[in-house]
C-alpha cells in the first residue's frame, strides 16, 4: 500500500498556497477553502481552511536528493528556516521550518537510510 494524501489545517489559505508554491510544489486544486498540491512522485497533500483553533503535532517531511541547493534557493526567496541542515543521529539530513499556519515541516535527504537504516526490521501481519 502507499500513503497518498495528507491534509494540513491552515488558517489563511492564500498565505499557505503561496508558501507551498514557493517551496516548489505544483498546485492542482484551488478553492476558497481547499487546495491540493502534487509531489514529484505523484503523491499529493492538501490544505484545508479552518476557523477552529488547532495544534498540529505532526511533522511533514519533504525529500530532495539536492537538499542543500533546495534550502539555499528557498532562503534566497525569503523562506525562513527554524534550523540549518543538521545531520541527525538517525542518519538523515534535515532543515526545519514552519508554514504560515504553524505546521511543522522538515526538508530532508536520507538516501538509502530512509528505507534501509542499519537497524531495519521487517514486521508485518499477513492478511
Amino acid at each position: 500500500m502507499n500513503l497518498n494524501q495528507i491534509t494540513l489545517p491552515v488558517c489563511d489559505i492564500e498565505k499557505a498556497n503561496h508558501f507551498y508554491l514557493t517551496l516548489g510544489f505544483t498546485q492542482i486544486v484551488k478553492s476558497p477553502h481547499y487546495s491540493r498540491f502534487e509531489c514529484a512522485n505523484k503523491a499529493t497533500f492538501s490544505l484545508l481552511l479552518t476557523d477552529d483553533e488547532f495544534t498540529n503535532g505532526a511533522v511533514i517531511y519533504f525529500e530532495s536528493d539536492d537538499l542543500k541547493r533546495w534550502v539555499e534557493s528557498l532562503k534566497a526567496k525569503g523562506i525562513e528556516f527554524d534550523t540549518e541542515i543538521i545531520e541527525q543521529r538517525y542518519l538523515w539530513h534535515e532543515a526545519k521550518l514552519t508554514d504560515p499556519s504553524g505546521n511543522q515541516i522538515k526538508l530532508y535527504w536520507a538516501g538509502d537510510n530512509r528505507l534501509n537504516p542499519p537497524w531495519r526490521v521487517n514486521i508485518n501481519f499477513d492478511v
